[in-house]
């Protein structure tokens, strides 16, 4: 199970916990207080994406949103979160340029997809998430994994969170194969 479903259901199950039942004795449960046995998103970081292959997850991500007449920009960091290739589709939004940059880069950096964030502030109101440097709370942002390390990122902006998501998703995909 990825890191980011157990976080998830170790704060939504103590959420959970701490609202069944209304014995006045004890006090609601806080999520923030579940102490994980295990470091979420506890994974290393490798070498950097080339950039033959950065190029290969980002047209893997345009042939997903040509397939459904999304314009979009789609951007792959390294390891360390520095750009390595971006490509604007035509059309798509100019304020979404360095969006998709900041998503790719907040997944490496934080290794987790941005879809962590917006779940924190938007399911959990957890709005302290949105203090944390370079955060950005919205999908579209995931880290690409290879060998079981971090070896760079794809953010995804232009669209509704979903479906730069699912773009995103497409391009991550393309690494594996």
């Amino acid at each position: 199970m990825p890191a980011s479903r157990i976080l998830t259901l170790a704060l939504l199950g103590a959420a959970l916990a701490g609202s069944a039942g209304s014995n006045a004795q004890q006090p609601p449960g806080n999520p923030l207080d579940v102490v994980p046995d295990k470091m979420p998103f506890d994974l290393p970081y490798g070498p950097p994406i080339p950039l033959e292959r950065a190029s290969a997850v980002i047209a893997a991500a345009i042939a997903e949103a040509r397939r459904h007449d999304w314009k979009l920009n789609v951007a792959v960091v390294d390891s360390g979160g520095n750009l390595v290739a971006f490509e604007r589709m035509d059309g798509a939004q100019l304020a979404s340029v360095p969006i998709s940059q900041h998503k790719a880069r907040v997944a490496a950096r934080y290794r987790r997809p941005t879809k962590a964030f917006e779940d924190a502030v938007q399911k959990f109101g957890f709005n302290y998430i949105l203090t944390l440097d370079d955060v950005i709370a919205s999908r579209g942002g995931i880290p690409l994994v290879e060998g079981g390390k971090i070896i760079g990122a794809i953010g995804v902006s232009g669209s509704l969170s979903s479906q730069d998501a699912q773009v995103a998703k497409a391009g991550a995909d393309a690494l594996t194969k």
